[in-house]
């Protein structure tokens, strides 16, 4: 079956989309840590990281840099935090965290509650910047 990532990637289930390409997809974390929370994926469905090949694995962590540089130039704050954790959802992603503190990087803190048009307009902001990288 499908993963609640994979039906992202297939258009089946609506995202914040924030970049993709040929072989990766990011898009904001619906249960963000803080604004600009992206979660970046293979849309290659591979349950746990360390499966994916060593060239897709290198190439989602080339992507996911970009992406990086992007939130880091289009929301305010000191760093991007990463973060590997793969037990809710069945499908490889890495965590991308804007971050003013260590403490930002807590995932058992609250989440924000952000409406859909903030979600969009943060998602809009970022992907512009991944744009002109």
């Amino acid at each position: 079956m499908a993963s609640v990532f994979t039906k992202i990637v297939n258009g089946e289930i609506p995202s914040y989309k924030v970049a993709c390409d040929d072989r990766y997809y990011a898009f904001l974390d619906i249960n963000p840590l803080a604004e600009g929370h992206t979660l970046v994926i293979p849309k290659h469905e591979v349950n746990y990281i360390f499966d994916l090949d060593p060239e897709e694995y290198s190439e989602l962590w080339l992507f996911a840099r970009k992406v990086a540089t992007a939130i880091k130039m289009a929301v305010p704050c000191k760093r991007i935090g990463v973060a590997v954790m793969g037990m809710e959802v069945p499908h490889a992603h890495i965590h991308l965290v804007p971050l003013n503190s260590e403490a930002d990087l807590d995932f058992r803190k609250k989440k924000l509650v952000l409406t859909p048009d903030e979600f969009g307009k943060i998602a809009e902001k970022i992907s512009k910047v991944f744009e002109t990288l």
